[in-house]
């Protein structure tokens, strides 16, 4: 088919590139002359396993390619995919804006029957008014699907090319079959293509996400009585994903989620409850559970040192949200160091991937260390905010030796703390003794 995927951020790089990858003729179509030049150069905006070396081949083999005229992708396309950002408000709901402006762009290009797919996480009741969006602009005929991504960042091309599911909404058959057949390939193995009504389609992208946030806001709580009580998290965690009925996904404790998908869409549906009188009271609070543990991450830090932290210099391994991204968006990274330079601590910082980003937002305010064991030279304490694989097994003796104090915050309980402190570490680690 002729695909155009409108937008050219994680989700429709990936979507367009996989696309591709599967044989389709595919344009990805931005508004930014800057990331349209970058990637036409072969440079790509985010750090994506696997991303790279899919865009390259299939710019190779001209099944992709990157464009900023929207008419022309339009109407040389079957299908279009609007994979713009959806960015939180001020109240918490999505900023359709630009979701908005694509489907009046569409409907302005429009020269013969095309299907329009939502790939953008939206609210539920958006592709209704995208629907009535391009009416105004053309008497084509369209349909309107809503395809949710279940897309992970550091995993998302493995997400795409083998998904759990496929969820299509649509109001007619036409559609659907065409989306059948688009899927066919990444579908092979038996994943289901889930077709349902588009409002229900539209529910369960923002129903996931929102339950795996709970289930992560459920164990910080869990491992912040652990530390009340005297348990011990890690055991307690084994001791639930032992269960058949609950599983071992989402169940680490930590400094809490961030990154593109679970704050914005928590707060979306949140958002989406007050407007239809239905309040969303165990989102509300897990969110609340979420924005409290980055601060009280810094509080043990504070504590420690007997509440006064003026003058004393950190190390931080990790600024991304998690690992294999370079995504900083709603890092606990930040609203760590933020509130640790408030307290008149020095910062040097380290990640594998996000240093240009952390650049970006941080500026002159902290230092960048070249390496994780220069990031620790002359510091108090390291603190462990996002959990690379580099990070795992480091180095301890030449980390105690660079350090002017011995002292670990483990923000993801990566570490083991018998281990450090018979090496003469003082160890925090998260709801652990």
């Amino acid at each position: 088919m002729n695909i155009a995927v409108i937008g050219t951020g994680y989700v429709g790089l990936v979507v367009g590139s996989c696309f591709a990858e599967s044989g389709n003729d595919v344009v990805c179509v931005d508004n930014n002359p800057e990331k349209i030049a970058k990637l036409e150069k072969g440079i790509i905006p985010i750090y994506e396993p696997g991303l790279p070396d899919l865009i390259e081949r299939n710019v190779r083999d001209r099944r992709l390619s990157f464009s900023m005229d929207l008419r022309a992708a339009v109407q040389r396309s079957n299908v279009i995919f609007i994979a713009v950002g959806t960015p939180t408000t001020a109240s918490g709901a999505a900023d359709l804006s630009a979701v908005y402006a694509v489907a009046s762009a569409i409907g302005k290009s429009m020269d013969g029957y095309k299907v329009v797919v939502t790939k953008s996480t939206v609210p539920v009741g958006t592709a209704d008014a995208v629907r009535k969006l391009i009416q105004k602009e053309t008497d084509q005929q369209f349909d309107v699907v809503s395809n949710p991504e279940f897309l992970k960042q550091g995993a998302a091309v493995e997400d795409f090319m083998r998904p759990d599911r496929i969820v299509v909404g649509c109001d007619n058959p036409r559609p659907a079959e065409i989306l059948r057949e688009l899927y066919a390939p990444f579908v092979r193995t038996g994943s289901p293509i889930m077709v349902s009504d588009i409002r229900t389609a539209e529910m369960v992208k923002y129903a996931a996400n929102a339950f795996l946030a709970a289930r992560i806001s459920f164990m910080n709580e869990i491992s912040n009585l652990c530390e009340a009580v005297g348990a011990d998290v890690d055991l307690v965690r084994k001791g639930l994903a032992a269960d058949a009925r609950i599983g071992h996904a989402f169940l680490f404790p930590g400094v809490g989620y961030g990154g593109s998908c679970f704050p914005k869409d928590t707060r979306a549906l949140i958002q989406t409850g007050r407007e239809h009188s239905t309040p969303m009271r165990i989102l509300e609070a897990v969110e609340a559970v979420n924005n409290d543990q980055a601060r009280r991450f810094v509080d043990r830090v504070v504590r420690h040192f007997d509440g006064n932290i003026e003058g004393k210099r950190f190390g931080v391994w990790g600024l991304a949200f998690k690992p294999r991204t370079n995504d900083m968006r709603d890092a606990p990274a930040i609203t760590i160091i933020n509130h640790l330079l408030e307290k008149g601590a020095a910062i040097s910082a380290y990640d594998p991937e996000a240093m240009d980003e952390g650049k970006r937002i941080f500026g002159s305010r902290i230092q960048f260390a070249p390496t994780n064991y220069e990031c620790l030279v002359g510091t108090d304490a390291l603190l462990l905010v996002t959990e690379w694989q580099a990070f795992r097994n480091p180095n301890f003796e030449r980390m105690r030796d660079v350090m002017r104090r011995p002292v670990i915050f483990d923000g993801r309980n990566i570490f083991e703390a018998r281990h450090l402190t018979d090496l003469g570490f003082t160890y925090y680690g998260i709801g652990r003794k």
